[in-house]
């Protein structure tokens, strides 16, 4: 799907449909005002017999509209709001590949969404509609054959505005799509190795983006045991893949990604039923892998390092054991009380390696606990932070890029439930709070920094047929957007 901005009134477009607004209460907008008087007062006509859609997303085709170019017109209703122009946004796109039309104009751009700027609105229509256009048939032997599909944004408005809406949801939906495009691979085509050679290709395309990629040697000699705890039972060896974009002169915010490529468990083995999914539990790598695509392709004048710890956690003869004690990057020692909490424990040793390029915030993303779900359901993520101004901007970003966040608590009273007996750390504090519990344990390694943890196993993918959602890339876009100066 290809989208660009036209500067044409409406009823001089050429393509296969042309789509206008109407508010779902039945607001004739100025947008179809003035094709209403160009076609004569067809439209007035087709309110009074009320064949105008009234259900917000509902959409009828007209053809053959008096003095018009396009071979059809479209129109559709929507909720004036801004969640509306989302819901109508995934709803078009639906609408022109049932319909298999080829050249489409959309014309919302200059309706009013809760007095959205141009730029926004053209974002989130083009965001939305590359977001929904999205299939995964790469593992399918027979493949659907789709049309190129190219969408015009049309609109009065200023041409630049436009025109830079466009390229920013382009290129956010392009890192939603690439982590989906991961989150989606099976586990035993996403490995360790895997991961790191999309992110050294991706570095390849863009000129903005370095590389680093520690193998299990360089692991070892940086005394990675947590890490190495978790991949040890496994024929897969782990990966540290560092990309940098540097855009500016401040210190840099870094992404870390827990990159778990397939969970089984470990020696704690999860049930057989829905373990399939656990491909998914990489899906924080991927979201670091796709937020820094976009911010290549925009070339953000900021520094930002993504830092993806990756391995898959298998039972063997070599495996970790319940029980076992390990040291970390950070010198504290850490019982193993189940290996099924694996995710922080390759998460602690790649928090400490970060904080030697000094960060000026340190986020983690991680599918690290289902409790989460339990707690918040898979609408919002879960956000926990020691620094409070950065846990405000992320949930704002959240809510800015529809893509929300809900703050939980990590005092002191839970970090006494990580307390071991004969370890400084246990990796899990029993059955009480299991999500707040695990970000206090992240916390135990970054009390010297901004951080905030973010967890995404309840919306980083809704269930298996629908595959991963893209999220949290536009959450931690938009706040890496807010941080330029």
């Amino acid at each position: 799907m290809k989208i660009q901005y036209k500067n044409i009134s409406p009823d001089s477009y050429t393509g296969d449909v042309l789509i206008i607004g109407i508010t779902g209460d039945g607001e004739f907008l100025n947008t179809l005002k003035s094709m209403d008087q160009a076609s004569g007062g067809f439209f007035s006509a087709i309110q009074k017999s009320k064949q105008l859609p009234q259900k917000n997303n509902s959409i009828r085709t007209f053809y053959q509209v008096p003095n018009t170019q396009s071979k059809a017109v479209a129109i559709i209703a929507y909720d004036n709001s801004k969640k509306g122009l989302k819901q109508a946004s995934k709803h078009i796109c639906k609408y022109i590949k049932e319909y298999s039309f080829c050249n489409a104009g959309i014309h919302l751009v200059d309706n009013d969404f809760e007095q959205l700027s141009p730029l926004l609105k053209a974002k989130e229509i083009s965001q939305n509609l590359l977001d929904t256009n999205y299939t995964c048939e790469t593992y399918k032997s027979k493949k659907r054959v789709e049309n190129k599909i190219n969408i015009d944004i049309i609109s009065n408005s200023s041409q630049s505005d436009i025109e830079t809406g466009i390229e920013q949801g382009s290129a956010i939906a392009s890192g939603m799509n690439t982590l989906k495009d991961l989150g989606n691979a099976p586990g035993n085509i996403c490995t360790p190795r895997y991961l790191a050679t999309y992110a050294k290709q991706l570095a390849k395309k863009h000129d903005g983006l370095s590389i680093e990629i520690l193998k299990e040697k360089e692991i070892k000699e940086l005394k990675m045991g947590a890490l190495l705890s978790v991949s040890q039972g496994s024929a897969e060896k782990p990966r540290l893949i560092k990309l940098e974009h540097k855009g500016g002169k401040d210190k840099p915010i870094i992404l870390v990604g827990k990159g778990v490529t397939f969970d089984t468990g470990g020696i704690s083995l999860k049930p057989g039923a829905g373990m399939e999914e656990m491909k998914y539990d990489m899906c924080g790598a991927g979201s670091v892998i796709g937020v820094m695509e976009t911010i290549a392709m925009l070339n953000l004048p900021i520094n930002v390092i993504g830092i993806v710890p990756t391995v898959e956690n298998m039972p063997s003869g070599t495996a970790t054991r319940p029980g076992d004690i390990v040291t970390s990057m950070s010198g504290k020692t850490i019982e193993v009380l189940n290996t099924d909490a694996e995710g922080r424990m390759i998460l602690c040793d790649a928090l400490t390696y970060a904080q030697q390029f000094k960060p000026k915030a340190l986020i983690d993303i991680a599918t690290l606990t289902g409790a989460i779900i339990v707690a918040l359901g898979r609408h919002p993520s879960g956000i926990m932070s020691n620094d409070q101004a950065l846990a405000d901007a992320l949930l704002e970003a959240g809510d800015k890029a529809g893509d929300r966040a809900w703050q939980l608590p990590i005092w002191e009273e839970y970090v006494e439930q990580l307390k071991s007996p004969f370890a400084d750390l246990q990796n899990i504090g029993g059955k009480e709070a299991g999500s707040i519990t695990a970000g206090c344990f992240l916390g135990e390694f970054t009390k010297d920094v901004s951080w905030a943890h973010i967890d995404i196993a309840g919306t980083a993918w809704q269930t298996r047929k629908e595959g991963a959602t893209g999220r949290p890339v536009p959450l931690l876009v938009e706040y890496i957007m807010s941080q330029i100066n």
